[in-house]
């Protein structure tokens, strides 16, 4: 845990994404509707990093670290511990996650998670914004607390926030421990945010953009709030038991829904 004393690049169309065989008019006017009845009560937001805020990787592959991570577990022996799909993915956690639950509590897993970690901090100076991130941050911190709770290190989030001039907006970031168990979906590192900023989680929202980050706010009893880029991404949440008005595809809208009560005064 990191915790701190208080104190525009596109990737996407800036619209909602709902269904091909509705109206663009009324689905975009009844999610923002929904979106402003799941965003108004809202004091406390968890903020996942890798996807909501930024792509982490954008500068520092993660299929290379990923690649690498596997050689370095096939140097140490233990290569025939891992699946095909995990010797084959492009996210390194997958590859860490996979090696923690055949071979845990072991020095290895430890080496290998400082070795992520330092991986994460390369990445973390070259990483690129999430299209409308820092000025919806900006905005949204005046109304709310926030935290950071993320599967990758709380160092390299840090990092990451300093680099964007935002770390006034993030007094208490939480990340990826040595006890593997305790990453989403498991709801440790939520509840931790929770508890230090004293919060009702009924009025926390989690912005998260895996089904990994929903079930850990689903058993926080903290509402969720989807960020999907693209298809892939949506479907995933979708399947996961996201409703899609409170899935979106750019952050803007949630920056709009936030501005309007000021646009009409």
């Amino acid at each position: 845990m990191v915790q701190r004393p208080l104190g525009n690049h596109h990737d996407g169309p800036d619209t909602l994404l709902v269904t091909p065989d509705t109206a663009q008019t009324e689905p975009v006017t009844a999610q923002t509707e929904s979106l402003r009845e799941l965003i108004t009560p809202v004091r406390y937001v968890l903020w996942d990093l890798d996807g909501p805020i930024c792509r982490l990787f954008s500068g520092h592959p993660a299929h290379q670290v990923a690649r690498d991570l596997v050689e370095l577990i096939d140097r140490r022996g233990l290569g025939g511990l891992l699946t095909e799909w995990e010797r084959d993915t492009e996210d390194p956690q997958v590859v860490l996650l996979g090696l923690g639950r055949r071979h845990p509590s072991s020095d290895l897993i430890v080496d290998l998670e400082e070795w992520l970690t330092q991986q994460e901090l390369t990445a973390a100076p070259k990483a690129y914004p999430t299209s409308w991130a820092d000025p919806l941050i900006r905005t949204w911190s005046r109304r709310a607390r926030f935290a950071i709770t993320t599967n990758n290190s709380a160092l390299a989030a840090a990092r990451y926030i300093d680099t964007r001039g935002l770390a006034e907006c993030f007094p208490y970031m939480y990340g990826r421990t040595r006890d593997l168990d305790l990453m989403k979906p498991h709801p440790h590192i939520l509840r931790q945010a929770l508890n230090a900023m004293g919060a009702d989680p009924a009025r926390a929202l989690m912005v998260g953009d895996a089904p990994t980050d929903f079930e850990a706010a689903r058993d926080a009893g903290v509402p969720f709030l989807g960020y999907a880029h693209n298809e892939r991404k949506l479907k995933a949440l979708l399947d996961a038991g996201v409703p899609l008005p409170h899935t979106v595809n750019s952050l803007k809208l949630v920056l709009d829904v936030l501005r309007a009560p000021l646009a009409g005064q």
